[in-house]
C-alpha cells in the first residue's frame, strides 16, 4: 500500500508538541508578598528617625487629647461665668463710694470730690465717640468673639522687642478682655481681704499668666451673654477717665460741661485718648499733652475710615478745650475745707452721690489768685520758698474764697489757711482794745508807752519792747493801736485783765488754746488764718461773733429735701455795737496813718491791722471794707524767719491787691464806725466826716444830740499808767467817753436804731 504524501492533517495533539509545550492550565492565584524596605543609611540615622517618629506620634496623640480636655475645661468655665453674669445695667457703676458735687453761690459746679459718675448707654453717646473708642482700643471689636490671638501675639512680640517680659507693657487685649479686667473677672471687693477699694482695684489690674488664662473663658462668657452694644456700654461706664470722673458721661461733663451725646470729633478723640493712661493724659493735668494724644487718635480714626482726612485735619485745627470751670480749677482749697468741715458719712465717706451748695464765689477766688500771683511775680524772687494764704469772707462768716498756698491748682494738699496754726503777733491786738472799749475806755483815752517789766510768778521778769525800740510817752489808745505799740498795749491789757481779753478773743472765734501769760496781747498764742479772719468779721459786723461757713445746703442726688442746711453764720454778741464802732474807727487809722499804710485803697474806707511775730516767722494783715473781710498770712512752712518782711509790708500789699481786684465794680460804701467821743454816732467817711443815722444820710436831730452829748461831758477820759492802775486825765478835754449807761447815749442810740 502506498504511503500518503503531503502535509498530514492534524486532527489531535502531537505527543511531541505536548512534550515541548505544556498544555495551558488554569492560572493559579498569585500571592503578593511585601518587599522588605530598602535600608538606607547607617544604624544611627535609622535610630534617630525612628525616635523622632515615635515622639511625633506621641505628641500628636497627646495634643489632640489635650486640646479636647482644654476645650471641655474652657467650655465649662465659660458656662460657669455665663451663669454668674447679671444684667448689663447692673455692671455700669463700679464705685463702692459716692461722689460729692459742689455748687458755687450762683448754682454752678466748681468742684468734685470722689468719683463722679453718670450712666449712659450707646444710644445716648455720640457715634463719633464710639468710633473713637473702637479705633483706639479694638478695631476688630465688631467681628471677634472675645479675644484676638493675632493681637495678643503682636503685643507679645512688641514687648519682647522692647526688652520687657511677654506680658509686660502692651497686652493686646480686646475691649471684651478689658471689660473682663474692669469686672475683676467676677471677683468683688472684700473689706476683710483688702484694706480699701483702691488696693483691690490695683490688684485687679495686675497682669499675670493665670489672669490672662482666666480672661479667655470670662471673655467668651461676656460675648455669649451680652451683645456688642452691652459690652461697649459696660466699658464706657466703668472706665476711669482721670480727674475723678468714672465713665464717659462723667468725663464729658467734667472736662467739657456737656453730655457725651454732644461731643464733637476733637472732644471724642481726647476722651478716647484718656483710656491709655487716664491720669497722665487728663486735660486738667496737662492740656497740651492731652491734645497731642487726641491727634494720634484722630489718625487712627482716619485709618479705620471713621473720618476723612479733611475731617481729621479740621478736628486737629480746632482741638478740644476745657470748659471754663475745668480750666480755672479754682476752689480746690475751698472744696477740701468743706469736705473736712462736713460730716464724713455725707462727704469723704459717702456711699451716695451728694450735691453741696456753698458760699464759694468763683469770681472772687479767681481775682484773689490773680492778685496773689501778681505780687509774688513783682515783689518776690523766683527761687523763694515763702508761702502765703488768703481767706475772703463776708461779715456774716460766709467764706467766698480760700487760697491755702501758692500752688492754687491742687486739691488734697496742705491748706495753710485752715490747717496751719501760727502765732498771730500784733494782729491779735484789736482784741485787747476791744476789751478796753467794752470796759468803758474811749479811743481818745491815754495810755503810757514806756519801759515796762512784769514779774511772772515762778518765772523770770518779762520786759516787752516796741518794734522801733523807741517809746512815745502818754499816747491815745488810737495812736497805740495804729502804731502797734507793744508796751502801751500790754499796760492796757493788764489794766483790763487778761482773762477778759482771752474771753473776748475766744468769743470772737479764736478757739485755739490762748496763753495766760502777759505776752497774750502781743499774739504769742497760735491761731489759723480762718479763725483770725472770722474774728475780724465779728468786729466788722458790729461786735457779734460769727462762725465761718461754706456749706449752705447738702442733699442726696435726686432728693428734693436737703439733709443739711447752713452750718455757721452769726452768733452771740461779744461787745457792744458802740465799742465795735469805735474799734473800727481806730483800725481805720491803722491804714490811714499807721503801720498799714501800704493797704490803702484810695478813697474806699477800709480798716485792718498788721501782725508780725517777734521772730519774724509769720507776717499777717487782716482787715475789711463794708463788703468783705480779708485775711493774709505769709511765712515759711519750716518756720524759717522772713527776711525784711513785716505785716505792714508784703502781706499788706497782697491784701491791698486782693481787695482791689475783688472790689472791682463795687460801690465805695462807708464803714459803720463810731466817733471817738463815744457818743454812739455813726460816721461816714465820704469826704469830711458827718453825722448820719442808720436810715438817713443827714439827720439834724442826730447832729444836735451829738453836740449835746459832747458838751455835756467836757472833761471825761482816763489815763492808763502802770499795769492795773487808772489815773485822772492829764490834759482836760483830750477825750470824752460816754458810758454805755449814759441816758442821753441810750436815747440817741434808740433814735439811731429807729
Amino acid at each position: 500500500m502506498k504511503r500518503p504524501t503531503g502535509i498530514p492533517k492534524r486532527t489531535g495533539r502531537s505527543p511531541v508538541a505536548d512534550k515541548r509545550t505544556p498544555a495551558p492550565t488554569e492560572p493559579k492565584p498569585q500571592v503578593r508578598r511585601h518587599k522588605a524596605p530598602v535600608r538606607r543609611g547607617n544604624v544611627v540615622v535609622r535610630t534617630i528617625a525612628g525616635t523622632v517618629g515615635l515622639i511625633w506620634r506621641v505628641i500628636w496623640g497627646s495634643m489632640w487629647r489635650l486640646a479636647m480636655v482644654m476645650f471641655l475645661i474652657v467650655g465649662a468655665a465659660t458656662a460657669y461665668f455665663y451663669a454668674s453674669l447679671p444684667e448689663p445695667e447692673a455692671l455700669f457703676d463700679a464705685r463702692a463710694r459716692g461722689s460729692v458735687t459742689m455748687l458755687d453761690n450762683s448754682g454752678k459746679v466748681f468742684a468734685w470730690r470722689g468719683e463722679t459718675y453718670g450712666a449712659v448707654t450707646s444710644d445716648r453717646i455720640a457715634p463719633v465717640l464710639k468710633e473713637a473708642v473702637i479705633a483706639t482700643e479694638d478695631r476688630r471689636f465688631n467681628w471677634h468673639f472675645g479675644i484676638s490671638p493675632r493681637g495678643i501675639a503682636s503685643a507679645i512680640k512688641i514687648n519682647m522687642a522692647e526688652g520687657r517680659g511677654p506680658l509686660e507693657g502692651h497686652g493686646g487685649s480686646t475691649i471684651t478682655q478689658q471689660v473682663a479686667k474692669l469686672l475683676c473677672l467676677g471677683d468683688t471687693f472684700d473689706p476683710i481681704r483688702w484694706k480699701n477699694e483702691a488696693e483691690f482695684e490695683q490688684d485687679c489690674r495686675v497682669t499675670s499668666l493665670w489672669r490672662k488664662v482666666k480672661e479667655v473663658p470670662y471673655s467668651f462668657a461676656l460675648e455669649a451673654k451680652y451683645s456688642k452694644d452691652d459690652i461697649l456700654n459696660i466699658y464706657m461706664n466703668r472706665s476711669y477717665m482721670g480727674g475723678g470722673a468714672r465713665g464717659f458721661e462723667a468725663a464729658s461733663q467734667r472736662y467739657f460741661n456737656k453730655p457725651a451725646s454732644d461731643v464733637n470729633a476733637s472732644e471724642a478723640a481726647m476722651l478716647a485718648g484718656l483710656l491709655q493712661a487716664p491720669s497722665y493724659f487728663a486735660p486738667t493735668a496737662n492740656l497740651k499733652r492731652s491734645q497731642e494724644r487726641a491727634s494720634v487718635v484722630l489718625g487712627l480714626m482716619t485709618e479705620e475710615g471713621y473720618l476723612t482726612p479733611a475731617e481729621a485735619e479740621q478736628a486737629r485745627s480746632s482741638p478740644a478745650r476745657l470748659s471754663q470751670a475745668a480750666e480755672a480749677r479754682a476752689g480746690g482749697y475751698f472744696a477740701d475745707w468743706v469736705m473736712e468741715s462736713g460730716p464724713g458719712f455725707l462727704t469723704s465717706e459717702t456711699t451716695e452721690d451728694v450735691t453741696i451748695r456753698t458760699t464759694f464765689d468763683s469770681r472772687i477766688q479767681t481775682a484773689a489768685e490773680r492778685a496773689l500771683q501778681r505780687v509774688f511775680d513783682e515783689k518776690v524772687s523766683d527761687n523763694s520758698k515763702a508761702e502765703a494764704a488768703v481767706v475772703v469772707m463776708s461779715a456774716d462768716g460766709a467764706v467766698r474764697a480760700i487760697i491755702g498756698g501758692r500752688d492754687t491748682t491742687v486739691h488734697g494738699a496742705f491748706n495753710r489757711a485752715v490747717q496751719a496754726k501760727r502765732q498771730t503777733g500784733s494782729s491779735f491786738k484789736p482784741f485787747v482794745y476791744a476789751a478796753a472799749l467794752e470796759a468803758g475806755y474811749g479811743p481818745g483815752d491815754r495810755v503810757e508807752d514806756g519801759p515796762l517789766t512784769i514779774r511772772i510768778p515762778g518765772g523770770k521778769p518779762w520786759s516787752p519792747q516796741n518794734y522801733t525800740r523807741r517809746y512815745y510817752g502818754n499816747v491815745t489808745l488810737t495812736t497805740a493801736l495804729k502804731q502797734s505799740l507793744n508796751t502801751a498795749t500790754i499796760r492796757l491789757q493788764e489794766a483790763v485783765g487778761r482773762s477778759e481779753v482771752r474771753r473776748i478773743a475766744h468769743d470772737f472765734g479764736i478757739v485755739s488754746n490762748l496763753t495766760t501769760s502777759p505776752s497774750l496781747g502781743l499774739g504769742a498764742s497760735e491761731a489759723t488764718l480762718m479763725e483770725l479772719t472770722g474774728a475780724y468779721a465779728g468786729i466788722r459786723n458790729g461786735g457779734t461773733s460769727v462762725a465761718p461757713y461754706g456749706l449752705i445746703e447738702l442733699r442726696i442726688a435726686g432728693d428734693e429735701q436737703p439733709l443739711m442746711g447752713q452750718s455757721g453764720g452769726m452768733g452771740q454778741r461779744v461787745i457792744s455795737q458802740r465799742a465795735a464802732g469805735q474799734l473800727i474807727y481806730m483800725m481805720q487809722q491803722v491804714i490811714d496813718s499807721g503801720t498799714g499804710g501800704r493797704a490803702k485803697m484810695g478813697t474806699r474806707p477800709v480798716a485792718g491791722k498788721t501782725g508780725t511775730t517777734s521772730s519774724y516767722r509769720d507776717a499777717w494783715f487782716v482787715g475789711f471794707s463794708e463788703q468783705y473781710v480779708v485775711g493774709v498770712w505769709m511765712g515759711y512752712d519750716d518756720n524759717t524767719p522772713l527776711k525784711g518782711v513785716t505785716g505792714g509790708g508784703l502781706p499788706a500789699e497782697i491784701w491791698q491787691a486782693v481787695m482791689s481786684d475783688i472790689h472791682e465794680g463795687l460801690p465805695e460804701l462807708p464803714l459803720s464806725t463810731v466817733s471817738p467821743d463815744g457818743s454812739g454816732i455813726l460816721l461816714s467817711n465820704e469826704g469830711a466826716p458827718k453825722v448820719v443815722t442808720s436810715g438817713s444820710a443827714d439827720d439834724p436831730l442826730a447832729a444836735a444830740l451829738a453836740g449835746a452829748v459832747n458838751s455835756g461831758n467836757p472833761a471825761g477820759g482816763q489815763v492808763v499808767g502802770a499795769p492795773g492802775q487808772l489815773t485822772a486825765p492829764q490834759t482836760p478835754g483830750d477825750s470824752s467817753t460816754a458810758s454805755s449807761d449814759d441816758a442821753l447815749s441810750r436815747a440817741l442810740n434808740g433814735i439811731l436804731g429807729n
